[in-house]
This record gives C-alpha cells, sequence and structure tokens, in this order.
C-alpha cells in the first residue's frame, strides 16, 4: 500500500468548493462517475429473457409446426411469450424495488461545498472535494489527507494489513478502506473509474448468482440434459422422418418428442422465485446487496449477534455516575463533560454524556483519543486540568483493584460500566495511557429490543445457535441475554481468556453462547473458528469494530442505522434496524431454496421420462423393424405440462417453506427424477404397445399413452407437495379434476384429439398407471430411507 507523503495543497478548508467549481469540474468530466449500484440495465434483463437457448430452440420447433398446418399443435409456443414476460416482468420489479432500496442505504459522505457540511451521494462527489472523515466512515474515493487528528484507517479490506495505519496530512487514503478512529478532513484526488477500488465496489455489488450451489447445480443438471438431448433428439427426428407417415404427421411427431425434453420452466422458475424474493424482503426494507445471499441465509445455522444496536438499542441513558471520593461529584462532571466536548465524533456513549453534561467546562485540549474497538477506551490530555481516559474498567485496571469488582458487580446487572480516571501519560503518547486512578464510575442504560426476544425464540425453534458477540463487558452481557432466556447465558465467557489456536477456539465457540470484551480481530476468528467446523455462519453488526467479521461471514447482515463501512461489505442491510426482521429473511431463504427443489423434481422428471419415450420409440425403427410413430402430439405433451408441471410448479414455488436448506442440491432432485421418469416413460411405452398395431385407432392409441402418463405424473405431483396441507391438497385436486375433464369435455376432446371410448384400452392405460405408481411410490420411499441413513 502507497503510504507516500505529499505536500498539503492550499486550499480553503472551511469553505470548500463552489457551486461553479463544481459544475466546471464536471463538465470537464472529472465527477465520480460511478454507477450507484451495478444492477442490470432494462436492455440487458429484456435480452437476458428473450433471447435463450430454451426460447431459440421452441422457435425453431414453433416455426416447423406452423409449415404443418395443425396451428393448435403450437400452443406449446404461447410458452416463449410466457417465459419471456414472466421473467422480464419479476426481473424488472426487483431491480426498481433494489435500485429504489440501495439509493436508501448507500453511505453517504459529508463534503464541505459553499462553506456548508452536507451530505452527498457517492456519484455527485467531484474532483477537489474537501471530505470529512470519522470512525465507522468508508473512504469513497481516493484522496490526500488534509487534517488528522488521531486518524486511524482500516485498510485490510485492500492490503489484508490488520492493523489499523495511524494518518497524518499529506498521507494517501485510498476508496474501500474505512475509518477506525479519530477524524479528519480529505481531498478528493481520484474519482470515477480511477479509483483504487471502483472496479471492485462495482463487480460486488452486482445484481447476480456467482457462487450459487443451487445455480450452479441447475446448470449441471443442464449440462446433462444436452448430453442427453443430442442422442435422444437425433433418434427421434430419424426415426420420425424415416417411417411410412406423411411429412406433416412425421413432423408433429418430431416436434412432440423434442418440446418435452426441454425443462423450458425451470430456470424461469428459479427466476421468479429470486426475484420475488427480493421484492418481498424490499417491502420489510431489507436490502439484498448480493442475490446468493438469500440461498445462503436459508443454509445458516449459526447467528452471532452483536448486543448493542441487535438485541439493544442503539441510543442509550446517562443512569448514574459514581466518584469514589467524597468530594470527586463536581470534578468527574466537569471532565466528562470536556471529554464529551472533545471528540468531534462521539460515539453512543459519549452522546449519552453530553446530553446529560451539556455545559462545557471550557478545558482546552492538547491531545485526543479518540475511542477504538482494539484497545477499549477513548481520552484527552488538558493541559493544566491533566489526562482524562474513558474505557472498559476491565482493560484500564488491575484484575484485584476494589474498583473493578465493583464495575463488574453493576455490570453483572445488564447495565454498561465504563470507567473514568486521570492517566499518567498525555493520551495522544505511544507508551498511553500509562498507570490509570480512577475517579469514577459511569454507569448507562440500554433499553433491550421488545423484539428481540421473540426473534431468538424464533431462532430456537428452527434450530438456528445464536452467539452473542460483544465488545462490552461479559458481565453485562451475559445479564442482557440472561433476561432474553439465551441458553446458556449465564455462563459468559470474556474473550480475554480465548485461545488463539483455532481448533481450540473452535470448540469454546460450540460450548459457550456469549461472549463480552471481543476485539475485532477476534470476532473474525470466532466467524472463522466457527466455519471451519462446518457451520454456515450470518453475523449481524452496525459498528466499525463488525466490519472484518461481517466481511468474512457466510453471510453478513449489517443494520441500516450502522456505519457506512458496515453497510458497505455486508451483503443484506436491515434498512428498519429492527433484529427482528432477520427471520424473515431467513424464512424468505428457505422458501425460495426448498421450493425451487420441490419444482426440479417436476421438471426433471419430465425430462427424463420425454428423452427415455423418445429412445424407445426409436429403437425399432433403428434396428430394423417397422418405425413406430410417436404417441403424442404436440398438443398432447401441451396438456400435460400445463396440469402436471407448469401451473403446480408455479404456486409451489412461491409458497411459504421453513425447511432449512441443506447441501446436496443436484443428487437429491436426481433421485427423485431419475427413478419417477423411467417408471412414466416404461408404463406408457408398454400401455402404447399393449393397443398399437392391427385396426387400432391412433387417436385412441394415443389417449391411452396419454392417460398413462398423466395419471402417473399427477402421483408425482402428489409426493413433490408433500407434506400436505389443506391448499396444496386443493392444489392436487383442482389439477387432478381439470386434467380429468380435458378427456370427458367434448369440446376439450374434438380440439386436443382424445378420444377415451374404448374402455378396454382405457382400462389398459389405467392398469398400467397403477403399476407405474405403485413402482414410483415404493422408488420414493427406498430413495428417502437411504438419504435418512445417510
Amino acid at each position: 500500500m502507497d503510504n507516500s507523503r505529499e505536500t498539503v495543497v492550499d486550499i480553503d478548508l472551511e469553505h470548500g468548493l463552489s457551486s461553479e467549481q463544481v459544475a466546471a469540474r464536471r463538465a470537464e468530466g472529472r465527477g465520480n462517475d460511478v454507477p450507484t449500484r451495478a444492477s442490470r440495465s432494462t436492455w440487458d434483463i429484456v435480452r437476458g429473457n428473450v433471447f435463450t437457448r430454451i426460447n431459440a430452440l421452441l422457435g425453431i420447433l414453433f416455426v416447423i409446426i406452423l409449415t404443418t398446418g395443425y396451428l393448435l399443435d403450437g400452443l406449446f409456443g404461447v410458452l416463449i411469450v410466457v417465459n419471456s414476460l414472466t421473467g422480464m416482468i419479476q426481473e424488472l420489479r426487483a431491480k426498481r424495488t433494489l435500485d429504489q432500496l440501495s439509493i436508501i442505504g448507500q453511505a453517504k459522505p459529508r463534503v464541505r461545498r459553499d462553506g456548508q457540511s452536507q451530505e452527498l451521494a457517492p456519484n455527485e462527489i467531484v474532483a477537489e472535494d474537501i471530505i470529512e472523515m470519522g470512525a465507522g466512515d468508508q473512504i469513497v474515493v481516493d484522496g490526500q489527507v488534509l487534517t488528522a487528528e488521531a486518524l486511524e484507517v482500516d485498510e485490510s479490506l485492500l492490503t489484508g494489513e490488520s492493523d489499523p495505519v495511524l494518518k497524518q496530512p499529506g498521507d494517501q487514503v485510498l476508496s474501500g478502506s474505512f475509518v477506525v478512529a479519530g477524524t479528519g478532513l480529505y481531498l478528493a484526488t481520484k474519482v470515477g473509474h480511477e479509483a483504487y477500488a471502483a472496479k471492485l465496489a462495482e463487480e460486488a455489488s452486482k445484481f447476480t448468482l456467482v457462487d450459487s450451489e443451487l445455480r450452479n447445480g441447475i446448470n449441471r443438471i443442464l449440462k446433462l440434459i444436452t448430453y442427453l438431448l443430442i442422442p435422444a433428439g437425433a433418434l427421434s427426428i430419424y426415426n420420425q422422418l424415416s417411417g411410412n407417415q406423411a411429412l406433416p404427421e412425421a413432423l408433429r411427431g418430431m416436434v412432440a418428442a423434442l418440446v418435452p425434453m426441454v425443462p423450458e420452466g425451470l430456470v424461469l422458475i428459479t427466476s421468479i422465485a429470486f426475484a420475488v424474493g427480493v421484492i418481498r424482503l424490499g417491502q420489510r426494507k431489507c436490502l439484498v446487496n448480493e442475490l446468493p445471499a438469500i440461498e445462503g441465509l436459508a443454509r445458516v445455522n449459526v447467528v452471532c449477534a452483536d448486543k448493542t444496536g441487535t438485541l439493544t438499542e442503539n441510543a442509550m441513558r446517562l443512569s448514574e455516575v459514581r466518584p469514589f471520593t467524597a468530594d470527586g461529584h463536581e470534578l468527574a462532571g466537569k471532565a466528562l463533560a470536556a471529554l464529551a466536548a472533545a471528540d468531534p465524533r462521539p460515539n453512543a456513549s459519549l452522546l449519552a454524556i453530553a446530553e446529560a453534561y451539556t455545559e462545557d467546562p471550557g478545558w482546552h485540549s492538547t491531545g485526543i483519543a479518540p475511542f477504538s474497538s482494539a484497545r477499549k477506551w477513548s481520552g484527552a490530555s488538558f493541559a493544566e486540568h491533566g489526562n482524562w481516559v474513558l474505557g472498559a474498567p476491565d482493560v484500564l485496571l488491575a484484575a484485584d483493584s476494589a474498583e473493578r469488582a465493583e464495575a463488574e458487580r453493576i455490570g453483572s446487572r445488564g447495565l454498561r460500566v465504563l470507567l473514568l480516571g486521570r492517566a499518567a501519560q498525555a493520551v495522544d503518547a505511544p507508551e498511553a495511557p500509562g498507570e490509570i486512578t480512577p475517579a469514577a464510575l459511569v454507569v448507562l442504560e440500554q433499553r433491550i429490543r421488545p423484539d428481540a426476544k421473540d426473534t431468538l425464540e424464533y431462532f430456537a425453534s428452527q434450530d438456528v445457535t445464536v452467539k452473542v458477540i460483544s465488545g462490552d463487558n461479559a458481565q453485562s452481557v451475559g445479564a442482557v441475554a440472561a433476561s432474553l432466556e439465551l441458553p446458556d447465558a449465564e455462563h459468559p465467557v470474556d474473550a480475554f481468556t480465548l485461545p488463539e489456536d483455532p481448533e481450540r477456539l473452535a470448540g469454546v465457540m460450540q460450548e459457550s453462547s456469549v461472549f463480552g470484551r471481543v476485539t475485532p480481530a477476534q470476532k473474525r476468528s470466532m466467524v472463522g473458528a466457527l466455519q471451519a467446523k462446518g457451520h454456515t455462519v450470518a453475523m449481524t453488526g452496525d459498528g466499525v469494530n463488525d466490519v472484518l467479521a461481517l466481511k468474512d461471514a457466510s453471510i453478513g447482515v449489517a443494520m441500516g442505522a450502522g456505519s457506512p463501512a458496515t453497510r458497505s461489505v455486508a451483503q443484506i442491510v436491515l434498512l428498519d434496524n429492527k433484529f427482528a426482521t432477520l427471520p424473515h429473511v431467513v424464512a424468505e431463504g428457505r422458501r425460495v431454496i426448498g421450493n425451487i427443489e420441490r419444482v426440479a423434481n417436476l421438471f426433471l422428471t419430465k425430462t427424463v421420462y420425454s428423452v427415455l419415450l423418445a429412445v424407445m420409440v426409436g429403437i425399432p425403427g433403428l434396428i430394423g423393424f417397422d418405425a413406430l410413430p410417436y404417441p403424442f402430439l404436440p398438443r398432447h405433451v401441451t396438456i400435460v405440462g400445463w396440469f402436471t408441471i407448469g401451473l403446480p410448479a408455479f404456486v409451489l414455488s412461491l409458497a411459504p417453506n421453513n425447511e432449512r436448506a441443506r447441501p446436496g442440491f443436484v443428487p437429491r432432485v436426481l433421485r427423485m427424477a431419475i427413478p419417477s421418469g423411467i417408471i412414466i416413460a416404461a408404463a406408457s411405452f408398454v400401455s402404447y404397445l399393449l393397443v398399437h398395431g392391427g385396426q387400432a385407432d391412433q387417436v385412441q392409441v394415443s389417449t391411452t399413452a396419454l392417460i398413462t402418463v398423466i395419471t402417473i405424473a399427477l402421483w408425482v405431483l402428489a409426493i413433490v407437495a408433500r407434506p400436505y396441507t389443506w391448499w396444496r391438497v386443493l392444489l392436487l385436486v383442482v389439477m387432478a379434476v381439470l386434467s380429468a375433464l380435458m378427456f370427458v369435455i367434448p369440446l376439450a376432446k374434438q380440439l386436443f384429439q382424445l378420444d377415451p371410448s374404448n374402455l378396454a384400452f382405457t382400462w389398459t392405460a389405467l392398469i398400467c398407471a397403477a403399476a407405474g405408481i405403485v413402482l414410483v411410490e415404493l422408488a420414493w420411499q427406498i430413495s428417502s430411507r437411504i438419504a435418512g441413513k445417510r
């Protein structure tokens, strides 16, 4: 990392750029012209949904059917329009939701212009703007430090270096880093695509499905299907065109064989499920920065939650000040008021103190040490009034001191306790703070969020373990967690006692649920230790001390009111700042993943039996026997698709589903689809052979095979819909009734060329279907038991 120092430019720090100067720089192309969100453009969405391989294949087959003159056999062509429109509408809705929420949730740095400090969106910054920075702020463009008050910048997200870097005037700061302590100003030197992290940030926030196990699994399945389609399709084409049929009839059979092989709805249903998930979460003020986060949340089994801002509200109230001397109350009050006034960017504790001590004693500060999560204290030096520090008693005091024991006794009630003390060294000295003389204990109250207990109970009911990880005193954190009835909260662990060895740390993490006095580096290590044990970890936080852990967690969840740095690295941002929103996010992830797995079974079963049936029909002609006409017309496969896959799959994909996602998506789906597909193909082919030949009417023969396919396919739907609820039973009944009506209503029989009037044929179909149902159910039960044993 380049830490070279340059001469600070001569610029009006108070006034900043004027409106005219800003306009001139924009005209010169020196603006920070990066998109607020790298979502897909409207044209990309239209192109991605219209110009697909599946649409191209169906389009070619549709044109072939049009040449035959049998327009009703081209009903499957409607799928091209429906697939494209449905996908576009849902994805455009999701894009609009995400873009609106990203504007609300984006980091807005404070920029000095026309003598005023104002919040601006990052893309409104221009070169040579003067930008303010304080703890938790993200550096949005490259720049040069102009002023610095104990300014420490964490560049670990860029360099991997874990220690914060102390910055002085003239030093360089790079976009993508963030401030962990202190305050300052910097001059924007490189903006737009010239900034160091612009391309990285653009890539990180794309509306994508990168690294999605679900999408990768579906792609693997589609690749496998492609390999099967080539020989099966070629055989079907050869068989139909080499027989004694007229060309239009042969083309109809060929198209009918090829259309059901394509799992045209699988990718569409997946895209719709994700898009609807984004929209539903957006309605709860939840911004999804990366789509795989929805899938990841479905797999989460450990949630690491910070106490402040998550279980408790971020704002605090000063409860009392307990001086250690009889006459120390007035001096402690002045020191606290001076500390609050000296810090230009006070944290929540100092804000509560400033609210209680509004009168500035007029002490002049000669040195400032802003609060840092790593050292656990802040302070200021006040010339003749001495050096004062405010921080964690168990960090500033010896283990056997009476004052520390008193602080732990008060903290055990769930209160935050800080020590006010005099330091032997100036607070900005390298060896600060030196020996501490205790002056008073500062007791702060935090309100527990009213919805925190219900949220913890939800996670417990869903077999998700919650770990409370906080920088506060362990006893205080334990008391808060115990009041919420978190298991094992009565035995909090002080992070100072945690082992550094990852294996031993993982053991402690598995055994305990509450941890106090945790440093930012330890939070990161704790997340890594849990992941090393095979856990999928979600980390929630709102402060700059949570950034590293959020970045490393399987899923990072930031509060909307948290620091800009946390919001920038998190995959999910809760804009309403409610921990209680997280269960809805987890439930949405489970709904999406669980339902896609359900409907994938339907689509792939259809592909398997379509490929096998085409092969079975084609083999006799290939080995020298009379070529068999394909048993179905394109309009027949359209019926099967409507009532056994399309409509029920759409309903099932949007239904509630609380089952936690598990790895192994592809094997589970194939374990269901392959046996079911083989049985349906075999049963329908047997029924076809039993009635084919002689003087048998071809319409009746096709009807017989179709009854067999639809009946068994409906049973596969019944298996996929388990466990049954009233609406799932209703769905099954409606699909069965609609399927039956196609064989009963005269107009439907005429339009779809169906004739079930030959009772012998119909009974043959039903007997073959009954045998197929028994085999499908048996295969499913055996598969389930094998999976259960594994």
